[in-house]
Parts: C-alpha cells; sequence; structure tokens
C-alpha cells in the first residue's frame, strides 16, 4: 500500500505540478519508499512488496508453497488500497500512476523482462549469501529500483505485478497488463535460474531450502 501510495502518487504529483518531480524525482521516490519499507519490514515479513519475487523465491526452494497465496493475496490487495486512496485524494490525475507501454509492446515487455531480471539477480545475491555484509540489502533493492524507474518514460518501469494491478483498477486503465504479470514473473525466475547455477553453494553458507526468506534472508 506504501509502496503504491508514495510511488505512485509520485507520479500523480509530478503531473499536477507540471512537472516539479521530473523523472529523477519520480525514481528517487520509488527508490526511498523500496528502502525505507525493506528497512523497517525486512526482518518481520520479508519485505517482499512483489508476487515476482515472492514466487522466485519459491521457485529457488526458498519460501515455502503454503505462503505464496497470502504473500501475493496481501500484495495485491494492498497495492489496490493504495491506488484507491489516491484516487479518492487526487482523482483520476495521471491514470493513478498505471503504468502502461510507452513503446511497441514487444519491446515495452523485453524492457520489464529486463528491469526484473536485474531487480531479482540484486535481490537474490543479498537475501542468500551468509558473506553480503548486514543492512546493505535495502539500499541495494532500493538503488536497483530507482536506477530502473529512472528509465520510467518507457513502460513505468513497474517490475512488480502488485504495483501495476493497484493503479489499473483504480483508474480502469488495463492497457497491455498482461505484460506487467508476465514479463516481471519470467525475468525473475530467469534471474533465480542464473543465480542458483553462479554460486556455488557448497562453498558459501546460504539460507536452508524451503524456509521462509525475505530480501534481507531468513524470516525470524
Amino acid at each position: 500500500m506504501l509502496l503504491v501510495t508514495f510511488g505512485a502518487g509520485s507520479v500523480m504529483t509530478d503531473a499536477i505540478t507540471g512537472g516539479a518531480l521530473g523523472s529523477v524525482g519520480i525514481a528517487a521516490t520509488f527508490a526511498i519508499v523500496v528502502t525505507a519499507l525493506v528497512t523497517a519490514l525486512g526482518h518481520v515479513s520479508g519485505a517482499h512488496l512483489n508476487p515476482a519475487v515472492t514466487i522466485a523465491f519459491w521457485s529457488m526452494r526458498r519460501f515455502p508453497a503454503r505462503e505464496v497465496p497470502p504473500y501475493v493475496l496481501a500484495q495485491c490487495a494492498g497495492a489496490t488500497g493504495g491506488a484507491l486512496l489516491l484516487r479518492a485524494a487526487l482523482g483520476r490525475v495521471a491514470q493513478v500512476g498505471a503504468t502502461v507501454p510507452h513503446v511497441p509492446v514487444a519491446t515495452a515487455f523485453g524492457v520489464e523482462l529486463v528491469f526484473s531480471f536485474a531487480l531479482f539477480l540484486v535481490i537474490a545475491a543479498v537475501a542468500t549469501d551468509a558473506r553480503t555484509p548486514p543492512a546493505l540489502a535495502p539500499f541495494a533493492v532500493g538503488g536497483t529500483v530507482g536506477l530502473c524507474a529512472l528509465q520510467g518514460a518507457l513502460t513505468g518501469a513497474s517490475m512488480n505485478p502488485a504495483r501495476s494491478l493497484g493503479p489499473a483498477v483504480a483508474s480502469g486503465t488495463f492497457t497491455a497488463h498482461w505484460l506487467y504479470w508476465v514479463a516481471p514473473i519470467a525475468g525473475m525466475l530467469a534471474a533465480a535460474r542464473l543465480f542458483d547455477w553462479l554460486r556455488d553453494t557448497r562453498a558459501h553458507p546460504t539460507s536452508p531450502r524451503g524456509a521462509a526468506l525475505g530480501v534481507e534472508g531468513p524470516i525470524d
């Protein structure tokens, strides 16, 4: 909910103020809110914030299957609630921050696929390797989100099905909505496979398979 309230809200604020934030300001907003939420909630719930992240961890056998549906439901409900709050407060400005492609759909799919791949590669690295310095995860993940968001003019730089779903529901804008589910999930699944292949789990400490894992490591 907070990711969409602040992130999509920054898109709406930029439209209302005639571009006062700009693309850099919007990207910084997404980076800051993700960093803050991972810092605040990483030790509580893992701070997934993203159905594609949850599914990718499950595919690595690092998140229990029984926890996937409630996590995805919570992510989608929170994002929709945040978007409806924005709609009630500001109206349908900028389509409530909905993500729509501004390039051909095939290109948009590739952009979201690559961004999502990069994001989960970073998440997997900071979450599964005990050699990662403590407290690095929020900045690594938030920074990657912000980096991709700088290219938001192409597709909205969603990388997150829930983040796209909420504003789509609130604004009724479902243009090429399917790609904001398929591309992030496919990209993160691919990154999960690559990271498992690159990393020698026999040589370095790792979280146990099947354990609940968040973006900062095992969930207590």
